[in-house]
């Protein structure tokens, strides 16, 4: 097995620059991946091979996808989300992944990225799409203290949304998978990385046994073919859920942990700065109706 570091930045938007190397994740690549990859590079015709490693355990289902993604969308790629109304659903514009307006009762969508990585800049794999939810209710609390400002003041206050990361709002990052080759365990070494990173961040220390708790919830034998959804959800007291195709597999309490996790798409260097500037227009919007 051959094992290659690339950076993960995205989205890739036209005219948009990449996310900064300090979100980079590990992901390893079969022989086939690479012997592919320098075929394109001399000028092959037959196009870039993919293949993630696979994982050697026997597999066994965690539900099944509970939403179809097409191959190819129509959807305008100008637009970050494209609301149907009818549907009460959102369309992430580049995969056509759609996203529930509402999850979990009460909980609103406030925005939608999408995860790229980047292959030797000659290939981008589309890996996730993903939408941050947050209770109506609970994001009202805020009122208080950022009621008096206007819509301007409160989304270009990096306090509001220092607030939201640290306050026990209850909130829920969905991941779609669009990469029909992604396995867990290349899931779980990711989070390794990027949570990795964050908790460190806030906490100044490595935390390997709070890392290690959370990622060993994803466990080899679970599959993840294109359509399945991992939902990381924020419930009251800073516990952090973790559920796969609908069904919880763990839930942790760490205050630490579930904003190291929300971090990664509404903190100061995000995984798409795109989506958390949606984001952040939509907590201001539950914010202030």
């Amino acid at each position: 097995m051959v094992s290659l570091r690339f950076p993960f930045p995205f989205p890739q938007r036209p005219g948009r620059r990449s996310a900064h190397l300090a979100n980079s994740s590990s992901f390893h690549f079969s022989p086939a991946f690479v012997a592919a990859t320098a075929a394109t590079i001399a000028g092959a015709t037959a196009g870039i091979g993919v293949a993630l490693a696979m994982s050697p355990n026997s597999s066994k289902e965690i539900g099944d996808p509970p939403y179809h993604i097409p191959c190819n969308s129509a959807a305008s790629l100008s637009a970050s989300i494209t609301l149907a109304e009818s549907s009460g659903t959102a369309v992430e514009p580049k995969t056509g992944v759609l996203f529930p307006s509402v999850v979990d009762g009460a909980r609103s969508l406030l925005g939608i990225g999408l995860r790229k990585k980047n292959v030797f800049g000659l290939k981008s794999i589309d890996v996730y799409a993903f939408g941050v939810y947050a209770e109506v209710n609970d994001v009202k609390k805020l009122r208080e203290k950022y009621g008096v400002l206007s819509e301007s003041e409160v989304r270009g206050s990096k306090e509001f949304l220092a607030d939201v990361l640290d306050q026990d709002l209850r909130m829920t990052v969905r991941l779609q998978i669009v990469y029909g080759r992604l396995t867990i365990g290349s899931v779980r070494s990711a989070f390794e990385e990027s949570v990795g990173n964050r908790l460190k961040k806030f906490s100044g220390s490595d935390n390997k046994e709070l890392l290690k708790r959370f990622t060993s919830l994803f466990k080899d034998e679970y599959k993840l073919p294109r359509g399945s959804i991992i939902d990381l959800s924020r419930e009251q007291g800073y516990i952090l859920q973790t559920k796969i195709n609908g069904k919880e597999v763990g839930s942790i309490q760490s205050k630490l942990l579930c904003q190291s996790i929300l971090d990664l798409y509404i903190g100061d260097d995000p995984f798409d700065k795109k989506a958390k500037e949606d984001i952040g227009t939509g907590l201001t919007s539950l914010l202030q109706n």
